[in-house]
Parts: C-alpha cells; structure tokens; sequence
C-alpha cells in the first residue's frame, strides 16, 4: 500500500531515477534529464493478517496456593446448601380463599353495624311520621333524621356492594379449592358462580347451591354422593332468600306514591336493613367456617408418655 515519505527519511546522497535511472539530487519534483514528476510516495510491502506466525501464548505461573488477606475477608456467599432455582410454586385456591376471607369477614361485620343503624334511622322517621298526625315537629328534629336516613342509607349501600362482589370472588375460589379437595371437577364456571349470584331470582337458588357444594368438599365427603347442607347453611339459605325477596319489593313499591305509600316505604326499609344485617353476621360465619374447613386435613398429633424408673 503507498505511504507517504516523511522528509526525514531520505536518503543522504543522490538517488536514481525511477524512470531514466540517471542519478540525480534527492527531493521532490520532476527529473533534470526525461523531466518526469518523481512520486512523492514509497511502497511498502506487508503481510496480510494471519499469514505470520501463530502467536504464542503467555506461559501459566505456577499455582502459588490460595490467595492470602492481611484482614477477614467480608465478602463471600451465603453459608447455605446449594438449592436448584425452580419456578414459584400456584398459589393453591384455599389458601387464596382463606386470604380474602380475613378481608371479607370485617367488612360484613362492618355492614351488618350500618344496616342496624340504617334500620334504626328508619325506625325513627316512622315514629316522627306518627308524631306528626298530632302535632308540628321541630325543623332540626326532622333535618337530623333526614341526615341520618340519607347518610346511613347511602353508606349501607355502598359497604352492602363492595362486600358482595369479595364474597362472589370468594366463592369462586371456594368452590374450585372444594372440587380439587374432592378430587373432583367444579360443577360451574366461575363465570356462572358470578351470574347466578347477580341475576335477580336466579340468586335465590344459586347461591347456596354453590356453598352447599363447597362445604360437600370441604368435609371430604364422597364425590358421588349428592350435598347435603348443614343446619348453619340451611339457616343463611334462607334468611338469603327472603333479603332477595324483600329488596325485589321495595323496589317495586317505590314507585308508588302518597303518603301512606311513603309510611309503608319507611317500614319496609327498616325491615330490609335488619334482614340485610342479619345476612351479612351468617354470611360472616359461614365464610369464616367453611374457610377453615376447606385448608389441608392436619395429621393428628400423638404423644407417648414414657416413665423411666431408676433404681435406689
């Protein structure tokens, strides 16, 4: 490849030509006999990559002995046996259930409390409606009572949804930690689970269909056989169904006017807030209960007492 000549590098004395070959002054230019321009460039021959000899490689020190510390080293790793990294293990659908069971049962403690205040509230605008037939009532008496039915009215509400939709979760996870316990196929999806808890007179089936299948698989009974509800079940079953078909009711009176329809509508919702009161304490137990029941069978625990009789 040309390189360019540096100044330095040329020759002391008189050069050939490259085209004549006369001798002539060392330099740059065109030469004093053929007039031809001299190159300023020199080439320079070298050896394409790989073609020289293999490289050698650095001779390997003798091995000295461990590497030495003037101080304790801090560093290193864990004093534990070596493990293999495995993927996390599903969390199992018990224990999910159970999990969302510690949140469940406060919150329906917590609403069974505002539906016995709503109740209450409604009670007392019932007893100032009979009050009023008489005499004029105080306008702070009536405002306070207005207050509290709109207030506890509206939180019941709010605390009644948001604890339904953690129980429908909790069932769907209920139902499919009961079927695997059971060594069985859960009888419906989770979507139906969730459409038989939401849709008006199908929930008043439903539901405790699926808790009765749950608490089947939670006291391992026999796959084949068919569910048999427990008292506690049959109980909430029940106050269930007339919560649903109370609620249907006012709803459809509160279309009605007049003042007796307002005085029957004050009393109804007393009575559905304690019914709803009372769902939500067995809803409370028996989410509670089944649980429990529905976590691995604990191998019973036995103990040996040994007497050892030493000599005088």
């Amino acid at each position: 490849m040309p390189r360019p000549l540096p100044p330095r590098s040329l020759p002391p004395g008189p050069v050939a030509c490259p085209s004549c070959g006369r001798p002539v002054a060392p330099g740059w230019g065109p030469c004093p006999y053929c007039a031809r321009q001299r190159a300023s460039l020199r080439w320079v021959a070298t050896p394409p990559p790989g073609a020289g000899p293999p490289a050698r490689p650095a001779p390997r020190r003798p091995y000295s002995g461990p590497p030495s510390y003037r101080g304790v080293p801090r560093w290193g790793f864990p004093a534990l046996p070596w493990q293999r990294e495995t993927a996390p293990e599903p969390v199992a659908d018990w224990l999910r259930a159970r999990t969302l069971a510690l949140t469940i049962v406060p919150a329906l403690w917590a609403t069974a409390a505002v539906a016995v205040l709503a109740a209450g509230a409604e009670i007392w605008r019932y007893v100032l409606l009979v009050l009023s037939r008489s005499g004029a009532l105080s306008a702070g008496v009536v405002s306070a009572s207005d207050m509290l039915v709109a207030g506890a009215g509206w939180l019941v509400t709010v605390l009644g949804l948001l604890t339904g939709l953690l129980v429908v979760a909790w069932s769907v996870r209920a139902a499919r930690a009961g079927a695997e316990r059971g060594g069985r196929v859960a009888s419906r999806s989770g979507r139906e689970i969730v459409v038989g808890w939401l849709v008006p007179v199908v929930n008043l089936s439903v539901p405790g269909s699926v808790l009765a299948e749950i608490e089947h698989g939670a006291l391992d009974r026999p796959a084949d056989a068919r569910p048999r509800p427990s008292r506690q079940l049959l109980v909430w079953w029940a106050v269930w169904a007339v919560g649903v078909v109370l609620a249907i009711t006012v709803f459809a009176l509160s279309f009605r006017t007049g003042v007796q329809a307002r005085a029957d509508g004050v009393v109804l919702h007393a009575v559905v807030d304690l019914v709803a009161a009372a769902v939500a304490v067995l809803t409370a137990r028996l989410v509670s209960a089944l649980s429990m029941l529905l976590g691995p069978v604990r191998a019973p625990v036995r103990e040996t007492l040994v007497t050892v009789r030493t000599g005088d």
